[in-house]
């Protein structure tokens, strides 16, 4: 099962708090200072003939795709998307590393009980996420990134999985894993290993064991947030040191972020940002997309582009796409990013609305 797929089951969570809408002369401003880009993700087939990589490449292109994120490093994919025109990205996951665990046990994550996510992951196997107070954490994440980005055919790293474990699930999930999240349980808060709690008590003098309720500490909570938002800004200083673009796929409002996986990524210094606004996760209808591009936007306050990621799945029709690709241009978005099985369909849509955007 690959990730997309998995957090379609369920370790997406929420409606975001809704926010009264920007003006429509202030969302007009923003539009004119970004120049529409469309992306879509995608998983490299090694199958792939020289041939059909370069017809749907071109079709991409002529549907006015700009680039692609590529979840695995393909040269051959890579080249054939840049001789086509298109940017090639590498897409890579971030905090969630399953590879690392044998070789560096003690990298991981623990829990409120003390558990490590090391050899009891949680909610699924694979759910293995490194700790970011971890100097050799950093250290292994600048060294990757600098390794990708490297490679001439590497246009720019994407970043995923940027962020803590999901503390909490929706509601509709709890049955699925036995579980009651009317509050956040420890064995789904992450992290308390030695060295946070060490650096959060040189930080703001206080011991974490010792605060009564460390769920509700805004203290711990921005700590956690700042962890995350100091690898980020580091791997940025990487990417730039190369003269490349980083990105990253977030959770699709600033609110949902910061309360259900600690993720702040309206302070983080990045080129564009790519909020996974899967309206169909939040059991949310299409109009929902625009609310959470406006949240985005609002916060962002011009800092870089945001772009709206579109999970294919969720839309019932043709005009439900196209109502989403409408919503997230109107509301601010630099353009629109696709998750699934991007047919020749999906792509006449993107040109036709597009058209209609800049006539």
């Amino acid at each position: 099962m690959n990730k997309r797929e998995f957090l379609k089951v369920g370790l997406l969570m929420g409606a975001a708090a809704q926010l009264p809408l920007q003006s429509s002369a202030a969302i007009s401003v923003a539009k004119r200072k970004v120049k529409h880009k469309n992306w879509i993700w995608v998983r490299p087939n090694k199958l792939d003939t020289d041939d059909n990589i370069k017809t749907r490449y071109a079709a991409f292109k002529t549907a006015g795709i700009a680039g692609l994120f590529f979840e695995y490093d393909s040269e051959r994919h890579f080249r054939a998307a840049k001789a086509m025109g298109l940017e090639a990205h590498r897409w890579m996951w971030t905090m969630n590393q399953p590879d690392l665990v044998t070789e560096h046990p003690d990298w991981y994550s623990k829990n409120r009980k003390g558990d490590s996510c090391a050899d009891k992951p949680p909610y699924v196997n694979y759910y293995r996420w490194l700790c970011p107070s971890r100097p050799e954490v950093m250290q292994h994440l600048e060294k990757y990134v600098s390794d990708t980005l490297d490679k001439d055919y590497v246009d720019g790293i994407h970043l995923d999985y940027v962020r803590y474990c999901d503390v909490i699930l929706p509601v509709n999930l709890w049955a699925n894993y036995n579980i009651d999240q009317t509050k956040e349980l420890p064995e789904y808060d992450y992290c308390y290993c030695e060295v946070c709690k060490a650096k959060f008590k040189e930080q703001y003098g206080a011991d974490i064991d010792s605060i009564q309720y460390p769920e509700a500490s805004l203290s711990w909570r921005l700590f956690r947030y700042n962890n995350i938002t100091r690898i980020v800004n580091s791997l940025s200083a990487v990417a730039h040191q190369h003269k490349k673009m980083i990105t990253a796929a977030v959770f699709p409002t600033p609110e949902i972020a910061r309360r259900n996986v600690r993720q702040d990524w309206t302070n983080w210094k990045l080129d564009a940002v790519f909020p996974m606004t899967y309206h169909g996760f939040y059991k949310e209808k299409v109009t929902w997309i625009g609310d959470a591009v406006t949240e985005g936007v609002h916060f962002l306050s011009g800092a870089f582009p945001l772009y709206a990621g579109l999970y294919l799945s969720d839309f019932k029709s043709d005009d439900e796409i196209a109502e989403s690709i409408r919503l997230a241009l109107k509301n601010g978005a630099a353009g629109v990013s696709f998750f699934g099985d991007v047919k020749q369909s999906v792509l006449d849509i993107l040109s036709r609305e597009m058209v209609k955007i800049l006539s």
